[in-house]
């Protein structure tokens, strides 16, 4: 009895290591080697997820803008996306005409999202297809004055519309977004690299590696984790040359290495 109490002793202090262990990784080590601000420490305590009008977790912050406010909406223009109108009565109509009668709506609205307890800023769209019905589209936030390079702090939530439904949550009528936010994310900043409106690229910790997040629409997404920057050329002016990328730290690299073998396993949705 002796030896089976032992070794039964043996099995439950090496189940609580390996426990510890995980516990140690999963919840502190990793997570200090994967956040990184550095290059823009004025967001570290900020949220990184939006809100509906209800208060529901809405759609991840996964870009960030350097710039004026001008900056912003010549690059995202010069860019190819286009400003999204303002919900009217006017703007609603025409978005249900363009969904119905699938007709292009290049300036469609796009719902409110809350950030901080406000909704967007700015907000712009790219339309694929014939109608305001899929889209891509990003709203943004001011939330710095001035950040670390001495200019305006824009973060922004990219998505890309798939097709117009339910509310999972509320039965409302909304859009609902495809699940692989980091490729519009990355969409994104191409295009702005592509027109010649960036001086910079780096990453900053946004939300952290996610596999099943659900958006304010009950809608399911996965991301990395984290926000790409572009440091926008200022007074509309052109980079001949292509824009610097400043690389992550390494731990950094290595979990978007892996991030992307997990994420090609997810695949499409």
């Amino acid at each position: 009895m002796g030896g089976v109490e032992g070794r039964a002793r043996r099995v439950l202090k090496w189940g609580l290591a390996v426990l510890l262990v995980w516990a140690a990784l999963a919840y502190v080590l990793l997570p200090r080697l994967w956040t990184h601000h550095e290059r823009q420490p004025g967001i570290r305590h900020m949220p990184m997820v939006t809100q509906t009008r209800q208060g529901i977790p809405g759609d991840p912050i996964d870009v960030g803008l350097v710039g004026t406010r001008e900056d912003v909406i010549r690059a995202m223009v010069a860019a190819g996306w286009m400003p999204a109108d303002p919900v009217t009565l006017k703007s609603s109509i025409a978005i249900i005409g363009s969904v119905l009668l699938n007709r292009p709506d290049p300036q469609a609205p796009v719902s409110p999202l809350y950030y901080d307890g406000r909704v967007e800023d700015l907000a712009f769209e790219k339309e694929l297809g014939r109608s305001a019905d899929r889209r891509d589209h990003v709203r943004f936030w001011k939330v710095l004055d001035r950040g670390e390079e001495g200019a305006p702090v824009w973060l922004g939530s990219a998505t890309y519309d798939r097709g117009v439904g339910l509310s999972h949550y509320t039965g409302a009528v909304t859009h609902h977004i495809g699940p692989d936010v980091d490729a519009v994310r990355d969409l994104l900043i191409d295009d702005l690299k592509a027109a010649g409106m960036v001086q910079t690229v780096y990453q900053v910790t946004g939300l952290g590696p996610t596999l099943f997040g659900r958006n304010g629409g009950g809608d399911p997404y996965y991301t990395d984790g984290e926000i790409w920057f572009a440091r926008l050329m200022p007074d509309g002016r052109r980079n001949p040359d292509p824009p610097a990328v400043l690389a992550p730290p390494a731990a950094v690299g290595f979990k978007d290495a892996l991030w992307g073998q997990i994420a090609g396993l997810v695949g499409p949705q």
